[in-house]
């Protein structure tokens, strides 16, 4: 099937989905306000085969050492796959079946699937990475950019993380566990119960960011959005908490995203 944009609809609700612009969604729309950033590299985009960002863009690949592209020097960030063009496997109304095939400069080959569900109170993301030949440490996660305004009020961010990462001034995690600090943020932190945030736009929306995988990014430095981004390890983890896909074990995770009217 082709790479062009899908539109899902469920309610008041409408989702578009971009497999031709790294696999994203590319807006969410309840009664017709838009919840995302708008713009080709926004939206929500997934993270494969890592998140955030890895150490000079270097890894451990069993006794090898990789490098990948340093698109966010002196470091590499957010995975490969929102460069690249999915394929769409079925779609229905309400939702898509999105693959990719991992190619160079990620060394390994290998399969993403992403499955992105709407019903008329939630977006559902579900996305999983295989190998059919060698292992590989791989994580994955997605970075949604929400509006930080939809015409009233300032949206405010609601969660109860039980550490915050040290941040380095590299950006990334020392390996010390801090009681969370106030924002701004560009950090990480550990959810152990799993994640959960809320949006709220006040007289607006609310919208409950949720995920059983234990590790969420925060990012909301920039004015116009907020991002809530979580994954299956902390920045860096390919080398200080690598997951390994096998032939016989992928790498799967999912996320919800709950809204409610006020």
């Amino acid at each position: 099937m082709s790479d062009e944009d899908i539109t899902l609809t469920a309610g008041d609700a409408e989702v578009t989905v971009q497999p031709g612009n790294g696999g994203r969604v590319g807006g969410l729309r309840i009664g017709g306000v838009e919840l995302l950033r708008q713009g080709e590299r926004f939206g929500c985009f997934p993270m494969v085969p890592w998140c955030g960002r890895i150490r000079d863009g270097r890894f451990l690949d069993g006794a090898q050492v990789r490098q990948m592209p340093l698109n966010a020097p002196p470091h590499a960030i957010h995975g490969t796959v929102r460069d690249g063009a999915w394929r769409t496997a079925r779609t229905s109304t309400d939702e898509a079946v999105l693959t990719y095939e991992l190619v160079a400069p990620w060394p390994h080959p290998g399969r993403v699937t992403q499955i992105v569900a709407l019903s008329e109170d939630a977006l559902t993301l579900s996305m999983s990475v295989e190998t059919y030949e060698s292992s590989f440490p791989a994580q994955l996660g997605w970075h949604p950019w929400f509006n930080r305004n939809l015409g009233g009020e300032d949206v405010r961010l609601d969660f109860e993380p039980a550490w915050q990462e040290e941040r380095g001034e590299d950006h990334l995690p020392t390996g010390n566990r801090l009681d969370p600090k106030p924002g701004p943020w560009d950090d990480c932190f550990g959810m152990p119960g799993g994640v959960e945030a809320t949006l709220t736009w006040p007289g607006q929306l609310e919208l409950k960011v949720t995920s059983r995988e234990e590790w969420v990014v925060v990012y909301d430095e920039q004015r116009e959005a907020v991002c809530v981004e979580p994954q299956t390890g902390p920045p860096d983890g390919l080398n200080t908490m690598p997951h390994l896909v096998t032939p016989l074990e992928p790498l799967e995770a999912s996320t919800t995203w709950s809204w409610r009217r006020l």
